[in-house]
């Protein structure tokens, strides 16, 4: 006769099984309306960074090996390509694509991107399973609030080496979908851990321009589907993978605190903290591009009258833009102070067209890259990743030290972009690369405003 399974965790609760209980019993009725609309907005966004990635090498490359290895039709859509296909290559490529142009979302505290990784994956098992707009709604809200936690969870220290979106985004897709496929607390905590012993991804990339972030972003997204239902079938995972003797923590961080995997539940929703991404580039950049911009604006400069900038900035922003000196790439330049101080200062922002081939070439650019340079500053630190401060010195070619500082980036919830202002940056997106026309984005708005009300997530775009 089979024996009942034994759970270690029978007699004392861990955090992660608390987690896992408040996940599991998310239910769109309770949701704070504020949560709910946020979620539209986010679903927005994230469906304009999707579109923009077409025709991207790292997409073309994976849509090619899903075409290879997986499904000629299924329920669910690729947004690059209008094709169908199954969940899990649909979250993969969706997942790889909504990442490209580093204009989906961000929250500050936990270092990661919770749009990329959990809306492929929860929209792929709701066009699956015939999930409503309210399932989608209540699935990403568990996502968004497992990703948050984990990341903060783990810290600023796995942050230096880990690439927290492919490692804590795992896991919150995993719970996303999991809420899709109605999952209870216990078979959750066994897709949790299956998610947790496969969560990766390193920054060593940055010095290579290679494509791998987008990498971490589609297998993040596929692979906590894959978790989710395999658990749904039986699998068992690790049930304190996060703060176990031998879990994530204990692999990936030296500064782990469990207390942050259930603070505030029900309560707190890391969700309404989430960012929008106004400059197209990485999140690290955009406190001082705001600060330079605010400095040139104040003291009406000019790029010309620049002689030289610090960005004064925390470590998480030197640990990853650091090794990028000398921007080769599209996709690297983002990820280089210089570079995006430049754009800013040579053309008012640093926008989706702005990065371009021949701006990698422009002397112009170049020059300005090349008169900036950051310094640690114990204030900025201090207030990181909670607050993400803009402060830059400015010394003018007359001498004089100037100094802008923001407290807020364009995008933070208390700088936050209006419903007209996500639409604008929607409709930029997917025209970027040909992903949807105006007309066509204007269906899909509607559509997304009314997400709460639809009876099927099923063909959000339609060839």
């Amino acid at each position: 006769m089979d024996q009942p399974e034994k759970n270690p965790l029978s007699t004392a609760k861990s955090e992660t099984q608390t987690l896992c209980e408040f996940l599991a019993a998310i239910r769109y009725e309770a949701l704070p309306q504020d949560v709910v609309s946020r979620t539209e907005d986010f679903f927005l966004d994230w469906l304009g960074s999707g579109l923009a990635g077409k025709g991207s090498r790292p997409v073309l490359a994976l849509e090619k090996f899903a075409k290879a290895m997986g499904p000629a039709t299924g329920p669910c859509e690729i947004l690059t390509t209008r094709a169908h296909t199954s969940p899990f290559f649909a979250a993969l490529i969706n997942g790889a694509a909504s990442h490209v142009v580093e204009q989906d979302d961000v929250h500050n505290g936990s270092v990661y991107h919770p749009a990329t990784v959990v809306f492929p994956a929860v929209l792929a098992a709701a066009q699956e399973v015939g999930a409503s707009g309210k399932d989608l709604i209540a699935a990403s809200v568990a996502g968004y609030e497992c990703g948050v936690r984990v990341g903060e969870f783990l810290g600023r220290s796995h942050y230096k080496v880990f690439h927290t979106t492919g490692t804590a985004g795992k896991l919150a897709a995993a719970a996303g979908v999991a809420h899709i496929l109605k999952l209870d607390a216990r078979i959750t905590q066994h897709c949790i851990g299956s998610a947790g012993t496969m969560a990766a991804g390193l920054w060593e990339f940055l010095r290579d321009a290679a494509d791998s972030k987008q990498l971490h972003t589609a297998k993040a997204a596929a692979d906590g589907l894959m978790a989710a239902y395999i658990a749904r079938d039986g699998f068992t995972g690790a049930h304190k993978i996060l703060e176990g003797k031998q879990g994530m923590a204990a692999g990936m961080s030296s500064d782990a605190d469990p207390a942050k995997l259930v603070d505030g539940l029900g309560k707190r929703w890391g969700l309404i903290e989430t960012s929008f991404k106004f400059h197209a580039s990485c999140r690290h950049t955009h406190p001082a591009a705001d600060a330079l911009l605010k400095v040139m604006r104040d003291n009406q400069l000019k790029a010309d009258d620049i002689a030289s900038v610090t960005a004064h900035v925390h470590q998480g922003a030197i640990d990853v833009l650091g090794p990028v000196t000398d921007p080769q790439s599209i996709h690297q330049s983002k990820f280089s102070m210089g570079f995006v101080l430049a754009l800013a200062a040579l053309h008012g922002r640093a926008g989706l067209a702005d990065f371009t081939e021949a701006a990698l070439k422009d002397p112009a650019t170049r020059a300005f890259h090349d008169k900036v340079k950051m310094v640690l500053d114990p204030v900025v630190d201090g207030a990181y990743p909670k607050r993400w401060l803009g402060h830059v010195t400015a010394t003018t070619q007359d001498g004089r030290k100037l100094e802008g500082r923001v407290s807020s980036p364009k995008g933070d919830p208390d700088n936050t972009l209006t419903r007209p202002e996500i639409e604008d940056k929607a409709v930029r997106l997917a025209g970027y690369s040909g992903g949807a026309g105006e007309s066509e984005m204007g269906r899909v708005i509607q559509r997304v405003w009314r997400l709460r009300d639809e009876g099927s997530v099923r063909d959000f775009l339609k060839s």
